[in-house]
């Protein structure tokens, strides 16, 4: 692929086409549209997890498809984005099974709505929260069904931040945990909300409060973490080993590290032989490790 600057908005343009608009044949040999039915159920929280095909994107626009499989990471956000920004129009009912964040983004929607009604300063409530906490889906890609599977060894430093499907045999698998996506903080002065996303496996938690009436009256308040207003996501990660026939005469056998997030979780346990697609990418560290790691980073597959 030629080093080209993308034009996201015009992607994200083209991306919103191809999910209202693309279409498969079914076996009665009418037209039925793919992901428009699967939009609704996200909308209606009938469904969690969205999978977009690579082949699908390649049959209407092969750039874009090349694109994403190139620089993953970036149009899984664009992704988000636009059918986050959809979801609202596709709402034809009320969620019947409301959990606990569900109640919280609600009861927050209102209020936010109630203290800014009929002034100047009323603003959607998607740009006052982060996105990762008001977004209620998974997004996955499946990689394109002419993509070859590469062993462990055959993983390079130039395909970080691409879309790889790896095979191997599981070796190790942790427990599900909950890992922390948006970290939620009250201040014990003004008692203002603050929302941190966490992007990395260790975060430094934030300990005074940045919001305009502490700033301006200089009173120093402090935050304390509230978990019931935080988004936590299941989390469980593995080790994957080459196969034997893989390994050269003489050569231990490589290993990678895959994270798996959400619905990808329990799906194989040690011994099992799997074929994972996911994202490269490098360990961003976070606090002292960042100042002493170097030049030198560990990497993980985000499995997809």
């Amino acid at each position: 692929m030629q080093n080209t600057v993308r034009d996201y908005q015009a992607d994200k343009n083209k991306i919103k086409d191809f999910l209202n608009e693309f279409e498969i044949d079914t076996a009665d040999g009418y037209k039925a549209s793919k992901y428009a039915k699967q939009l609704r159920n996200l909308a209606n929280r009938e469904q969690t997890t969205l999978v977009v095909d690579i082949d699908d994107i390649a049959l209407v626009d092969p750039e874009l498809a090349e694109a994403i499989t190139e620089n993953c990471r970036r149009y899984t956000q664009l992704f988000s984005q636009v059918i986050q920004e959809m979801l609202p129009e596709l709402k034809d009912k009320e969620v019947q099974n409301k959990d606990v964040l569900d109640v919280y983004i609600e009861h927050r929607t209102l209020m936010e709505q109630r203290m800014h009604n009929n002034t100047e300063e009323s603003r959607d409530p998607m740009n006052r929260y982060p996105e990762e906490l008001m977004r209620r889906f998974e997004l996955y890609f499946k990689s394109s069904s002419t993509q070859k599977h590469l062993s462990v060894r055959q993983v390079k430093a130039h395909q970080i931040g691409k879309l790889i499907s790896v095979k191997g045999v599981v070796t190790r698998a942790t427990e599900v945990k909950p890992m922390i996506n948006v970290a939620t903080y009250t201040c014990d002065i003004c008692g203002a909300e603050t929302y941190q996303p966490i992007t990395s496996p260790t975060f430094m938690p934030l300990v005074m409060c940045p919001s305009q009436d502490c700033v301006t009256n200089k009173s120093g308040g402090r935050l304390s973490l509230q978990t019931r207003g935080s988004k936590f996501i299941k989390f469980q990660e593995i080790k994957i080993q080459e196969h034997t026939d893989q390994v050269p005469v003489g050569n231990i056998p490589r290993s990678m590290t895959i994270w798996c997030r959400g619905t990808n979780t329990r799906i194989c346990q040690p011994g099992d032989n799997v074929a994972i697609t996911g994202i490269f990418l490098p360990l961003l560290r976070t606090g002292f490790r960042q100042m002493t790691q170097g030049l030198l980073s560990d990497t993980f597959l985000e499995a997809h």
